[in-house]
């Protein structure tokens, strides 16, 4: 899918860890994808509910995370905040996210999912740039997924 200067994108939780992590195999693709979204004219977002995820997937050491320092994480989601529109998790995204589980039945960790996308209808954000498309699959008739590697 093309993107055009008045497209919106949000940027899923694992994009973002790959993006910021050098060695993960991913980083690169991330990067790129990102940039080239950016340069596209895309206007790039953040949900509150994928900053906490951020964290959360960062403080889990992993392969490619180690032991990351909580101050460097901290740093990274301030300077999100700067570079990126971020979205409120607020009572309206709250009622677009029952109303859409009621269409789109979901259940247990779906939940999460389906949070991001009741928060893309709140604030008409069109695309999501994602490493989980199957995840997303479901709300296909509602938002546009973008693949990491397409």
């Amino acid at each position: 899918m093309a993107t055009t200067a008045v497209d919106h994108s949000l940027i899923d939780t694992n994009i973002l860890v790959f993006a910021y992590l050098t060695h993960h195999p991913l980083y690169g693709a991330a990067r790129t994808r990102l940039q080239t979204l950016a340069g596209a004219g895309a206007e790039l977002w953040l949900s509150r509910q994928i900053l906490r995820e951020y964290l959360a997937a960062m403080t889990r050491p992993r392969q490619y995370t180690g032991a990351i320092p909580l101050a460097s994480l901290i740093a990274d989601v301030q300077a999100f905040e700067q570079s990126y529109h971020v979205a409120e998790d607020n009572a309206a995204v709250t009622a677009r996210l029952l109303n859409l589980i009621e269409a789109v039945p979901c259940i247990g960790k779906q939940i999460h999912d389906a949070n991001i996308v009741a928060t893309m209808q709140e604030y008409g954000i069109q695309n999501l740039l994602t490493d989980n498309t199957a995840d997303f699959a479901r709300f296909g008739h509602l938002i546009t997924v973008l693949a990491l590697v397409p």
